[in-house]
């Protein structure tokens, strides 16, 4: 079975949240795509222990680069790139099989320039009440499974579940 979803992440800095995306990767049969630099080494222990034995199921690939990594991607229109400089909320998107995720490093996000060009396409999980405003943005990790089972939810009839 062919990947329901790609994972994009672009320059990763904690092998932790990277292992625990790909354990959740592999729960959802998506691909993780890193792209280098990377903040770690694949072969951290960090990174291997939150992924736990999941590692080896996982179907990840590495991009020396983004423009690498775009020459993958067969319709641009399917990209979702996920930042807190949108208004546009995850849940008013009709996500399909196939299309991709893309998430920016953990302390800076994703490029401003990137995001101006594909305003239409930038994402947002929203933060709500009191708490909203004392927080920049929700854990990498926690956002990428709140996207995959969101993704999963909108195509439960298509998957039989």
């Amino acid at each position: 079975m062919s990947a329901l979803f790609n994972v994009v992440l672009v320059e990763p800095e904690i092998p932790n949240n990277t292992g625990n995306i790909g354990r959740t990767c592999v729960g959802t049969n998506s691909r993780l795509h890193l792209i280098e630099p990377l903040g770690f080494e694949i072969n951290d222990k960090q990174l291997r222990r939150a992924g736990l034995d999941y590692w080896p199921y996982l179907d990840v690939k590495t991009h020396a680069s983004i423009d690498e990594w775009r020459q993958e991607v067969p319709d641009w229109s399917r990209v979702f790139f996920f930042t807190t400089k949108s208004n546009k909320a995850y849940f008013d998107v009709d996500f399909q099989p196939g299309d991709w995720f893309v998430f920016g490093k953990e302390t800076k996000g994703l490029d401003e320039g990137w995001l101006k060009e594909n305003q239409e396409q930038a994402l947002t999980l929203p933060m709500l009440g009191s708490g909203g405003g004392n927080i920049r943005s929700h854990n990498l990790a926690n956002t990428v499974s709140v996207v995959l089972y969101e993704g999963l939810r909108q195509n439960r009839a298509h998957l039989g579940l």
